[in-house]
């Protein structure tokens, strides 16, 4: 039997690897759960070893699998690599560019400045991704991010272009009737939405002990304040779009920073300078996240 390995079936151990399910892994390299069963049996088969012990928790690797992991990330590092230098060289704004953000920010923020930017860029095609989970720009899983992050990767380069701020809103006819809003049901952050600074702020101003609904994405946040179930801490450029909704006070200590990052060895292809300069003009200049410059 051929016991030569491909970087195929290197791709598929990692991705096991790193998701601890074979329905996770097929997410991830965006295949039929049964095409990764059929992959490691294939890849087991022919090393002749178990790569994978299975378990009710998922799929652990073993010493050889843990083995193959290291090699195969070593090896998807330099195919990255590679693939990163080798779309630096684009001398034209031309085609595909890959963005991540959040779903709110390109909603009330983004969309408008991407149908100015295809205007101006017709022959730029965009991606967007809005995850709940964040992108790898090193892994290329997206070419430019736009993040609220005070702190961004030392391995990305961009700038700060605006600043997000936050403050508790609540619908209309409930500030009218309610004197103290710290009195009111609250409406939180579930814990795997991990918002730990606004968890710290709840738990500061007493308030989490009165949360009675928890939601895991900011756009539910938003969305059960607007519905009147409560008040919420939002983003001033979602809360203050809604005029049925009621500014109540400033959070300064939960701002941050807006960064437009890309990868270092992206940052001269044309069609990522193009729009990195075009993006950070606009969201500088942005009424609601702009830096006011």
């Amino acid at each position: 039997m051929n016991r030569s390995l491909q970087w195929d079936d290197l791709r598929v151990v990692l991705a096991i690897v790193r998701a601890g399910s074979l329905s996770g892994a097929a997410r991830g390299l965006g295949v039929s759960h049964a095409t990764v069963f059929r992959r490691l049996q294939t890849v087991e088969e022919r090393l002749g070893v178990r790569l994978f012990e299975r378990g009710r928790s998922g799929y652990t690797a073993t010493a050889a699998g843990e083995a193959l992991a290291v090699t195969a990330e070593d090896m998807e590092t330099r195919v990255l690599d590679v693939e990163r230098q080798v779309a630096g060289r684009d001398l034209q704004p031309v085609g595909t560019v890959r963005l991540t953000t959040t779903d709110t920010l390109f909603d009330r923020v983004l969309s408008p400045l991407l149908a100015e930017c295809r205007r101006a860029y017709p022959e730029i095609a965009l991606e967007v991704v809005v995850p709940s989970q964040r992108v790898n720009l090193s892994r290329r899983e997206a070419d430019i991010a736009i993040r609220p992050s005070s702190n961004p990767p030392p391995t990305l380069v961009g700038r700060r272009v605006g600043v997000v701020r936050q403050a508790i809103y609540l619908h209309q006819q409930l500030a009218s009737k309610a004197a103290d809003w710290q009195a009111l049901d609250w409406i939180g952050p579930d814990d795997s939405m991990g918002y730990r600074s606004l968890d710290g702020w709840m738990r500061k101003q007493g308030v989490d002990g009165r949360c009675r609904l928890r939601v895991d994405t900011t756009r539910g946040l938003y969305a059960a304040v607007r519905d009147g179930l409560g008040p919420a801490v939002l983003p001033c450029y979602l809360g203050d779009s809604n005029p049925d909704l009621r500014r109540l006070d400033d959070v300064p200590s939960l701002t941050s920073d807006l960064w437009l990052l890309t990868h270092a060895d992206l940052r001269k292809t044309a069609r990522i300078r193009v729009l990195m300069d075009f993006l950070g003009d606009a969201l500088r200049a942005h009424p609601q996240v702009g830096l006011g410059e």
